[in-house]
């Protein structure tokens, strides 16, 4: 009964999610703070006052969720974590634990590093369920069966998925001794193939990060004609975004998420950043098959948190904060930590398996993510909680 396109897939594997036992869960790269108040505020006022709207189809161009992202992409240079903000005296001097009130900013404004040298407009943002939707629709539009796609050997393993789902062949490049992406391979490849490319910046599992200028010379020198696509699910965190690159480069598109950096991963809401002939390309595709991709009550939850950024500002720069200090923990015993751009890390110890390393953990009640891939099997991939959820880890992981 099932068709020979079943048989060959191989799907992706999340992070464990045990029902057993109430984990401290760092394993799913999940922010650990709540969504900004305004955005339970919104949500609750549209239930609320507009019931009725439930039963209607929402916008399906998401027009006004599109205007409210790239608002928030000049505001913030497309890094949370190096975004500069300015509150009013009274805020000032209020503790509002890990994120001030977004009502009370002031002001968003760019570091001089993340600034665009042009305006997002929302001709150039698409909208999905999520970003792993929206990686789905850009293997649809621009990535053909008839030759491979350039990806590197460990990086999100979702990328090898879709590539069996579109029957589209695949070729991995390791990565550098540093574990960085092997930017001068990847465009070798891409050029004696004609191929397109996509990886993660900064890359997962391993959380190393490329510079925009290394990705700019990446771009002189690959096919013109392909997809050149950059996944930045965690750029929020001090990576590099490649934005300020659209002006110059046609076949560039990056992807990013509401999941990571603006606490939503509990609903599925990702977008493309990129020139509007993309944009119409994309949506051709999901108008071919779904044309009212993301919901009302998503729609008003991701305007929402758009319009409080400054409260999301604050949370990366708290997740940032607490990465540095948990790196610094697991040097100081004997761990090797790989340099992170991430909200999480990616970590081993000599003489330590992972496996060993991952069950110890799980006893304590705090779950990680472990890989079977050979090469990285002995690393953990650890998510940055908050400091009381860090402070736990670091005491399951003293004698280990």
């Amino acid at each position: 009964m099932l068709s020979k396109r079943m048989s060959l897939l191989h799907p992706y594997v999340p992070g464990e999610q045990p029902k057993d036992r109430d984990y401290i869960k760092l394993n799913a790269n999940e922010n650990p703070y709540p969504p900004s108040p305004e955005v339970t505020a919104a949500v609750n006022k549209f239930l609320s006052e507009s019931p009725e709207k439930l039963g209607l189809y929402p916008d399906p161009d998401s027009g006004d969720l599109r205007a409210e992202i790239a608002a928030m992409i000049n505001k913030t240079g497309g890094v949370l974590s190096r975004t500069e903000t300015s509150f009013s005296s009274d805020a000032a001097e209020r503790d509002h634990g890990a994120a001030s009130d977004p009502i009370e900013c002031a002001s968003c404004v760019p570091s001089e590093k993340d600034k665009i040298p042009f305006t997002v407009v929302p001709e150039m943002i698409y909208t999905g369920n999520g970003s792993d939707e929206v990686l789905s629709f850009i293997f649809f539009a621009f990535f053909d069966g008839d030759r491979p796609l350039i990806i590197p050997k460990f990086s999100y393993s979702f990328y090898p998925v879709y590539c069996g789902f579109y029957n589209i062949p695949f070729c991995p490049v390791p990565l550098k001794e540093d574990w960085s992406v092997d930017d001068k391979k990847m465009v070798f490849e891409a050029n004696k193939m004609n191929s397109g490319m996509i990886f993660a910046n900064p890359n997962a599992p391993t959380g190393v990060g490329l510079s925009r200028s290394q990705i700019r010379q990446m771009l002189l020198n690959a096919p013109k004609d392909k997809a050149f696509v950059v996944d930045e699910a965690y750029a929020d965190f001090g990576g590099e975004s490649c934005i300020p690159l659209l002006s110059e480069f046609n076949n560039l598109i990056i992807v990013r998420t509401f999941s990571k950096s603006l606490c939503g991963a509990g609903m599925r809401s990702g977008y493309i950043v990129a020139s509007p002939e993309v944009v119409r390309a994309v949506t051709t595709v999901k108008n071919s098959l779904n044309h009212f991709p993301v919901d009302a009550i998503t729609q008003v939850a991701c305007r929402a948190a758009c319009r409080s950024v400054a409260y999301y500002v604050n949370c990366a720069k708290a997740v940032v904060k607490e990465r540095e200090k948990f790196t610094l923990f697991l040097q100081n015993h004997g761990w090797k930590v790989l340099p992170s751009q991430t909200n999480f890390v990616f970590a081993k110890k000599s003489g330590v398996s992972g496996q060993e390393a991952y069950r110890k953990i799980k006893e304590d009640g705090i779950l990680v993510r472990i890989f079977s891939t050979p090469g990285i099997e002995d690393f953990l991939r650890i998510s940055i909680g908050t400091p009381a959820q860090m402070l736990a880890l670091q005491r399951s992981m003293e004698d280990l």
